[in-house]
């Protein structure tokens, strides 16, 4: 029962829509009728800036975390994973937004920081790298998160085969969530951010 109680949980925290809730107040706009028309980070950022995108950033990487937390509180390490595994799958698909959220790059981010910190720091680092070679946040996030079972298996000592599992599940997530944008790459016609 208490692993139901996890998954409600952290199902309802990925609920929230910071994107969506924080254009609304400032910006007096809907982030869904906007640009890519995902209710993520990214999306924030172009369609309202730097200013509402970093609190939207913010607020998803923290709302992943609180999940973990949660989790790892009522069920311990299983609890962790399940709390993040469903705070990310609300964030991507939530049912108060008609099931149409973000990608869950940030709320991903904000999962792992708790879970493994020094996998987390590597991986948006190497994503970062990608943004500022690229100017593609997308091609950052995908290959970022792709790297992130190779990096339990290299760097996270003694092995962890959970851990693991959970890296393909959160980079599996990350690149069905990019399958557009992975198309728009492969045809040359990406969205670059102005950096």
């Amino acid at each position: 029962m208490k692993y139901v109680l996890i998954g409600i949980i952290a199902y309802l925290l990925g609920n929230i829509s910071f994107a969506y809730i924080l254009g609304k107040i400032f910006a007096k706009k809907d982030v869904r009728n906007y640009g890519s028309g995902n209710a993520g980070t990214t999306n924030a950022l172009r369609t309202f800036g730097k200013k509402i995108g970093a609190m939207v950033l913010v607020g998803d990487v923290l709302k992943g975390l609180i999940a973990v937390v949660i989790g790892r509180n009522l069920g311990g390490q299983a609890g962790a994973y399940l709390g993040g595994a469903f705070a990310i799958i609300g964030h991507n698909w939530p049912v108060i937004l008609g099931f149409k959220g973000g990608k869950g790059v940030a709320t991903t981010i904000g999962v792992m920081l708790f879970v493994k910190p020094l996998l987390t720091l590597i991986c948006v680092a190497i994503g970062i790298i990608i943004i500022i070679l690229t100017r593609m946040v997308s091609l950052g996030s995908i290959i970022g998160m792709a790297c992130a079972p190779l990096v339990a298996i290299l760097f996270v000592k003694p092995f962890d085969f959970k851990l693991l599992l959970f890296c393909i599940f959160i980079a599996s997530m990350s690149i069905y969530r990019h399958r557009d944008n992975i198309k728009r790459i492969l045809q040359g016609n990406e969205n670059k951010l102005k950096l």
